[in-house]
């Protein structure tokens, strides 16, 4: 299945045709659009566009420009081996621009072939109103612990300006709006924002849609971002064993870390094509360094799985997924 994908790569540059020629670069990736809607002046306002390296090939993201300077784009990860997941992140530049903008973003790739994918953002900046700060950012945050953050929302022009509502989509993010000043043209508002101890591990990216009676935009987002840290984490966050032939075997480490000293009494995969060596790892300690040994079998195409640890504490066992890409010799 790998093997047929790199073919295809392969054939559509030969192809020679523009527009067929660019169509392998451009189904890397997720989506191509984003409308960053209404947001409010120094509001934080960013999206990922996620792309996948679905050949065999690896690929090389050489730069990205931007048609405008109401937007800047980076590229989170350059190079991307087989299976690989990157992002080409999109800020939004609500602090010195305004009105409605819009952007083409043209990403740039230089391997395996030349490529060119554009993205299409765009959106409107008010300048009436203004968050301080622009998101409600939590730090990194330990499991389990409940967490408070405030944003203060400025408006100015409209006397009479109150939001109606606050609405999240997170069930584990409360906010209550509390007007704090109404006097001369200016309204401000507290966004007192919750996150309950329940909030799940893993990185905090939603928004919160604040609803006001001002028609000409209704509704403004408010980006609520952060990161919650379990209590034993594993590194990397997914284990790719790499492009590999049949009967080939590969090993790779796993780092398993710990704010206090803890055993690994057992590590699992419902598949014996992935061994691990805890032999030498058997101490009460923060770090434990564990090879992972990926044996590949006789079928073709992408194996992935799931690797399970088990330690003596009573925190949540960690999970990762682990994967491969068996390949016949070229």
């Amino acid at each position: 299945m790998m093997r047929k994908a790199g073919l295809l790569l392969l054939l559509s540059i030969l192809v020679g045709s523009p527009c067929f020629g660019q169509e392998w670069a451009r189904k890397m990736f997720k989506d191509r659009e984003h409308d960053f809607g209404t947001v409010a002046h120094s509001a934080k306002a960013e999206y990922r566009f996620v792309l996948e390296n679905i050949y065999l090939e690896d690929i090389h993201i050489a730069g990205v420009r931007s048609s405008c300077g109401c937007t800047t784009p980076t590229v989170e990860t350059p190079l991307l081996k087989t299976y690989e997941k990157g992002a080409v992140l999109a800020h939004f530049n609500t602090g010195t621009f305004s009105g409605q903008r819009g952007a083409t973003l043209t990403v740039t790739i230089d391997k395996p072939f030349y490529a060119e994918v554009q993205l299409q953002v765009r959106g409107n900046i008010r300048t009436d109103t203004v968050l301080e700060p622009g998101s409600a950012q939590f730090p990194s945050i330990d499991q389990g612990v409940a967490y408070d953050q405030k944003v203060v929302v400025n408006h100015t022009g409209q006397s009479d300006w109150k939001i109606l509502d606050v609405k999240s989509s997170n069930p584990h993010i409360s906010v209550e709006a509390v007007e704090i000043n109404r006097a001369r043209g200016q309204v401000s508002y507290e966004l007192r924002v919750h996150l309950d101890e329940n909030t799940p591990v893993g990185y905090l990216n939603d928004h919160l849609m604040l609803v006001t009676n001002d028609s000409r935009s209704t509704q403004m987002p408010v980006l609520v971002e952060g990161r919650i840290v379990p209590a034993i984490t594993v590194s990397p966050a997914s284990l790719f064993m790499g492009v590999v032939q049949p009967g080939q075997k590969v090993t790779k480490q796993l780092v398993v870390k710990g704010k206090k000293p803890f055993r690994i009494m057992s590590i699992s995969c419902d598949d014996q094509s992935f061994q691990f060596d805890t032999s030498k790892d058997d101490a009460s300690k923060e770090l434990h360094l564990i090879p992972v040994t990926f044996m590949a079998g006789s079928d073709l195409g992408k194996v992935t799985k799931t690797i399970k640890i088990k330690t003596d504490t009573s925190d949540a066992a960690p999970e990762l997924a682990a994967y491969a890409v068996v390949a016949a010799a070229q």
